[in-house]
């Protein structure tokens, strides 16, 4: 255990999160390498009268995994990786990104889904459900959680799995972070890589209406091997970007094909026949695959998130518009398809509503300057404005900031909500855990 306080060195380094508009200044932060450790921190909290936020990978947008004033969690240093390559099982350290994690298992030729950002924490990515490039062939990362142990709010360690603590096992698939401070998870591995087919491809923004049009013909009846979408740029000052697009809008699709390449060429050559201008897409490591999208730390963060059960052409071109009307060059504007695993998965298996959506619109603003803060917020919920009546009502909150009560509750439905609701009050009642997309415990009536 590592008590850092405002006076310390490091502190600045150890409170610094992914959004740079999160600025916050906790009054102590326990850098957590065990369980026991974690138990002080909470003892120390209850006794100093001390809210508590939990940090990982620090990627929560809404700056949920730090506070001012009070105490944050670090598990950071629970690094533990154990590979089990014969019954395909990971135990994986609450302090791990998806970057290391996928290091280990790709020793093996093993994976299961992840996030698209290799520094993102596996902690908050799988405690709000998972969405990655494997999702429509393996389901979710919450769906290939087998077991996590964590410590409660009166601490106790537990471990939940499918023998014991069951219904903590399932509100730990898409719950967040309601229910303890998790120390490790337990995870159903598939075979992947190490070497699959992936990459980008991108064609000028002039082309948008119909790249997009044939990207969603396409990905929505794509075999699940491909996991794919589609986004809104500018592109950056790389050297693999031609120069012509350089700094320019331009519409892009990632592409990840984990199965026969040969299969994955014919399925890919339908994209390809409209002779993108960028074509990266060949032979490459799946981790490397992994970090291809990897943003800066430091830049400031506005994100969002919205469901559709289709998105017919009128919804592509609001979304094309909200696209062309970026308030910054860095900002991100995603179409991602659903559906495979994902939709054939039991709606009841985990909390998360609304299973079987077939895409996730997420306009992600990132920009530098303070002074265009209100600009890029704006954009955003302009987006979501003009796009509101295409949507299902659903979200996935992994995607989105602070929204407020009733989208949490559109994320899980109020059946799921308020099972979620009676199981924080039997681990959590006094709501210690509440810096997340909170669920705050049933009161008995």
């Amino acid at each position: 255990m590592k008590w850092i306080g405002p006076e310390d060195t490091e502190y600045d380094e150890r409170r610094e999160l992914f959004n740079a508009m999160i600025d916050k200044r906790p009054g102590v932060i326990a850098a957590c390498e065990t369980a026991a450790d974690v138990r002080a921190a909470l003892d120390r909290a209850e006794a100093d009268d001390l809210a508590v936020a939990v940090r990982s990978g620090g990627h929560s947008v809404a700056g949920q995994s730090t506070n001012d004033g009070g105490l944050v969690i670090d598990v950071r240093p629970m690094k533990g990786i154990e590979i089990d390559p014969s019954a395909r099982r990971a135990r994986v350290g609450g302090g791990c990104t998806w970057g290391e994690f996928d290091a280990v298992a790709q020793e093996h030729g093993l994976a299961t889904t992840g996030g698209r950002v290799s520094t993102t924490g596996v902690s908050g990515l799988t405690l709000g459900g998972g969405s990655g490039w494997l999702e429509r062939q393996h389901g979710l990362t919450c769906d290939n959680l087998l077991a996590v142990e964590l410590v409660t709010a009166d601490g106790r360690e537990i471990r939940a799995d499918e023998t014991q603590h069951q219904e903590l096992l399932w509100a730990s698939k898409g719950g967040g972070g309601n229910f303890g401070v998790v120390t490790a998870f337990e995870f159903q591995l598939h075979p992947v890589g190490p070497m699959i087919l992936g990459g980008l491809m991108a064609w000028p923004a002039t082309r948008a209406p119909e790249i997009s049009r044939a990207f969603r013909d396409w990905a929505d009846n794509a075999p699940e091997e491909l996991g794919t979408g589609l986004v809104i740029l500018s592109g950056p000052p790389e050297e693999f970007i031609p120069a012509h697009l350089q700094g320019q809008p331009m519409v892009a699709i990632a592409v990840l094909w984990n199965g026969d390449e040969a299969t994955g060429t014919d399925v890919i050559q339908v994209m390809r026949d409209l002779e993108p201008e960028l074509d990266m897409v060949g032979a490459m490591p799946y981790a490397q695959l992994q970090s291809m999208i990897d943003d800066p730390p430091g830049m400031r963060q506005y994100w969002s998130a919205d469901y559709h059960d289709s998105f017919r052409d009128e919804a592509l071109d609001v979304f094309l518009d909200a696209g062309a009307r970026r308030a910054s060059p860095m900002t991100q504007h995603l179409l991602l398809p659903w559906g495979g695993a994902l939709g054939r998965i039991d709606e009841d298996s985990t909390p998360l509503n609304q299973r079987g959506a077939r895409w996730v619109t997420h306009p992600f603003a990132t920009w530098a300057d303070p002074a265009d803060d209100a600009a890029n917020i704006a954009w955003v919920r302009a987006y979501r404005e003009a796009i509101a009546p295409f949507t299902t009502g659903g979200v996935y909150l992994n995607f989105i900031g602070d929204e407020g009560d009733e989208r949490i509750k559109a994320a899980f439905g109020a059946e799921k909500y308020d099972r979620l609701a009676t199981i924080k009050a039997e681990y959590d009642p006094g709501n210690v855990f509440a810096g997340n997309q909170n669920i705050r415990p049933k009161v008995p009536v």
